[in-house]
């Protein structure tokens, strides 16, 4: 599994007495799928979510045990969009590492691994426009 990237979602679910808006973080993975997305206990008891896996799987919010949510069934895959993050990377990439003597005896995978290593840490290498 190689992650892809990370998402900041709100989830939000619906309710009469006022939507349930859950902050997660997602990670992208190559060649991995979900079928479900788990959330930990805390957020289940805060606000009340029962989860119920009968013949139809659903959620209850709250008191009200007959106004039931049901799961819908999630793509497959999820197509992955570029943001203006991986634009600066891309942009990196192309003309920061150009005068690193990376050892070519490296696979492909882990020159792309160094590379996100140097991008993720950029204040830490010197260069032309800031020298140590």
């Amino acid at each position: 599994m190689y992650p892809l990237g990370i998402s900041d979602t709100n989830l939000v679910f619906p309710h009469p007495a006022g939507s349930i808006r859950v902050k997660t973080e997602i990670v992208v993975m190559d060649n991995c799928t979900s079928q479900h997305i788990i959330f930990g206990n805390d957020y289940l008891n805060i606000y009340g979510i029962d989860i119920n896996n009968d013949k139809d799987r659903y959620f209850t919010i709250g008191e009200n045990k007959r106004q039931k949510f049901t799961f819908a069934n999630m793509p497959k895959q999820i197509s992955i969009v570029a943001s203006k993050n991986d634009t600066y990377k891309q942009e990196f990439v192309s003309t920061q590492p150009v005068e690193a003597q990376i050892n070519p005896s490296l696979s492909p995978k882990m020159r792309n691994e160094l590379i996100d290593v140097f991008y993720t840490y950029n204040n830490a290498f010197a260069t032309d426009n800031e020298p140590l």
